[in-house]
């Protein structure tokens, strides 16, 4: 580990320093959720900046919320790798950090010396992570566009009505996906090199997170030979489960055995449907989901979705509402989830990071960073002796303008 002294524990990876030359999403979702838990994640840039700058409207402030929404707690310097100057900076870092994480296409950090058989030669104790959209050998020469493995891996296929085409998530779902597997396998490397004091490779990509992503959509078809079809908002596996049309609108009801439809059943004054053959068992339901879709919300249709969440929730049928965004943040706000954090100084909202430790902090000290903003405290830091160092944070620009003064 390299340790970064004169700190007090901020987070569980408190002392890690992390180089992340990643752009876009997966890696910066990854190295976002590294420097909440205390690593030190100094964000690498080309002179042009991160795409996501300029993945606009929406903004805040004219910065685009797309990179403010995986940029915070971290430090950003601008490097060109073809300049020999910043190359050396480049390695410099990399010298100095734990973690190395790069979403670029296979092959293209050879020229700089920077590839995983080189890092691994040359810093033998640096974790690398490798992003990829769909590997490195037959898939090398494919981009790494989170539609593409929408499209590649069946989600498309089988998201959407059934006589309508396939559609793809309301968000860049794999993207996420893959940039979770990363920082778990990072936090596995990093536990390993604890025994055995090296680092190690990391291979990740878009295409086998989707895969491992799509869990029982896949397995069907691995383990039973069923390929998987589009049910619109219905389950293949259970009913009633997905979208039923109360007097105002849809309202989400989740069953997941046959005791919460009995309790359904006995809620909505039907008691008798959780005795009829049809509809007793989970499989029995699934063969007559039509049936039952009818005789449901002919009870439904007498009140509202509000109504009936509220009197299906006291008898513990999982059910909800569908909001929008900005009524999901709300909801998510009045159960006391606290969804928005304020980070840095600047105060810009951001979502929270999803774990909470009982112990250790989970910390908003960093608003995302403008390009370059770091630049100074950076090297003056990699110019500083491991010994005689202190934490790369605001404390650090006060020791560079100090050192220059």
């Amino acid at each position: 580990m390299t340790m970064t002294p004169g700190s007090s524990s901020r987070g569980v990876l408190d002392g890690i320093v992390v180089a992340d030359f990643s752009r876009v999403l997966a890696g910066p979702y990854a190295t976002m959720l590294l420097a909440d838990m205390g690593a030190t994640v100094i964000k690498v840039e080309s002179p042009t900046g991160d795409d996501t700058r300029a993945w606009q409207p929406p903004v805040r402030d004219d910065q685009a919320t797309y990179f403010l929404s995986v940029n915070r707690n971290k430090h950003a310097i601008a490097l060109d790798l073809k300049n020999d100057d910043d190359l050396a900076t480049a390695h410099k870092l990399l010298a100095k950090a734990d973690v190395f994480i790069e979403n670029w296409k296979p092959g293209g950090l050879k020229k700089f010396g920077m590839d995983p058989a080189a890092v691994a030669q040359r810093y033998p104790h640096l974790v690398h992570a490798s992003i990829t959209g769909f590997g490195t050998k037959g898939g090398a020469h494919l981009p790494g566009y989170d539609l593409l493995a929408q499209a590649a891996s069946g989600l498309m296929d089988i998201t959407g009505e059934p006589d309508a085409a396939g559609q793809k998530a309301g968000v860049a779902i794999f993207d996420v996906v893959t940039g979770l597997h990363a920082t778990v396998g990072i936090l596995g490397a990093l536990q390993e090199r604890q025994h055995s004091g090296q680092g190690q490779h990391i291979a990740v990509n878009l295409m086998s997170s989707a895969l491992s992503g799509l869990v029982n959509q896949t397995s069907a078809y691995v383990a039973g030979g069923v390929v998987p079809k589009r049910m619109g908002n219905d389950h293949p596996s259970l009913a009633p489960y997905g979208p039923f049309a109360a007097a105002d609108q849809s309202l989400i009801i989740a069953v997941g055995n046959d005791g919460q439809f009995r309790r359904l059943a006995e809620a909505l004054g039907v008691p008798e449907l959780a005795d009829d053959e049809r509809y007793a068992t989970n499989p029995a339901r699934n063969a007559h989901r039509e049936q039952l879709r009818t005789e449901l919300e002919a009870r439904l249709q007498h009140k509202t979705a509000s109504v009936w969440v509220d009197q299906l929730r006291k008898v513990q049928i999982p059910c909800s509402e569908v909001f929008t965004i900005a009524q999901g943040v709300q909801f998510a706000d009045d159960i006391g989830l606290e969804p928005v954090q304020p980070a840095g100084a600047e105060q810009v909202p951001t979502v929270k990071h999803p774990i909470d430790y009982s112990r250790s902090k989970i910390t908003y000290d960093k608003a995302p960073p403008a390009l370059n903003a770091d630049e100074a405290a950076i090297r003056y830091w990699l110019n500083t002796p491991d010994d005689d160092s202190v934490r790369l944070l605001e404390s650090n620009v006060s020791n560079y303008e100090k050192s220059t003064s």
